[in-house]
């Protein structure tokens, strides 16, 4: 009889925490979305020029690509912004497969400006299963690589990096060109990278002659010279020893059981790509765009 009490206790408790469990987040099927006439898009907040408010007005080429993508379905847009997560498989599982309590459990549809990269798909954790099977990441919409910006003031050229160990560059911290710059050539250029929240504050110290140039994503780049309209402001054109990897395409995500909705998102991009749609996004916001090599 203990043990059947125990037994019943136990299940008890078990319930009783089943009960306070969050409700699982529910992915909503291509047919629902069209249904419900609206798509709901998660962005990353705060991310000239990709995503970011001005005056409580939507601005960025993510959120006028969605916007485009939204109306070539025939639905509303609707827009989550989401805060960056410390690695991109979290902000995966809380946007697009598990949800976050924060959020009260709430899933986007499609999610921009993830890699469209093979080997991050294949990607295995300790036990060799695939880190983001939740995931299907699709539609690369933009080219991207790294650059540098600086200051013909101080810097008649950029021949290549080694000119960093007497000019002082900014960058944003925890970023790629941070830890390339501060471990090539066995830190040499350590004490001349001068570290910064954002990449905006890397330029406005630019601006004041805290730096010479500024390293960051050509997207950021051309957008920081475009508000900038100064004429003393010019593009390197360096390589990167040893960096690794330096283009890569940017696409889109949904959960594995929405192969619908990314088959109808991809016929739309390459619709507006093919119309140049997507070029016109870019330009008006001054950023180069190089057709990723799918539609090529």
């Amino acid at each position: 009889m203990r043990a059947i009490a125990v037994l019943l206790s136990a299940l008890g408790c078990w319930l009783g925490l089943m009960m306070f469990q969050p409700a699982s987040a529910q992915v909503r099927n291509f047919d629902s979305i069209i249904a419900a006439g609206v798509i709901k898009v998660a962005v990353y907040q705060d991310f000239p020029p990709y995503s970011f408010q001005v005056d409580g007005q939507s601005r960025g080429v993510d959120v006028e690509l969605a916007t485009a993508l939204a109306k070539a379905l025939g639905v509303r847009l609707e827009l989550m912004w989401a805060p960056p997560g410390e690695k991109l498989d979290d902000d995966l599982r809380d946007l697009i497969w598990r949800g976050n309590q924060l959020r009260g459990q709430q899933l986007a549809d499609l999610m921009m400006r993830v890699p469209y990269d093979k080997d991050y798909t294949q990607k295995r954790n300790d036990v060799g299963e695939l880190e983001n099977d939740h995931v299907v990441m699709f539609g690369p919409y933009q080219t991207e690589r790294w650059q540098v910006a600086f200051d013909r003031r101080r810097l008649d050229a950029v021949p290549s990096v080694a000119i960093f160990a007497k000019h002082p560059i900014g960058v944003e911290v925890d970023s790629v060109p941070s830890f390339y710059l501060t471990s090539i050539f066995n830190g040499e250029f350590g004490p001349s990278t001068h570290h910064f929240p954002t990449v905006s504050q890397a330029f406005a110290a630019m601006h004041e002659g805290q730096v010479d140039a500024v390293m960051a994503m050509r997207g950021e780049v051309d957008w920081q010279l475009h508000q900038a309209h100064d004429e003393q402001w010019a593009m390197a054109e360096n390589a990167y020893p040893n960096m690794g990897r330096q283009t890569w395409e940017i696409g889109m995500a949904v959960h594995e059981s929405n192969r619908q909705l990314a088959y109808a998102v991809e016929d739309a991009l390459e619709t507006l790509i093919r119309e140049g749609q997507v070029q016109r996004i870019y330009a008006a916001y001054g950023m180069r765009y190089d057709v990723p090599e799918m539609y090529q």
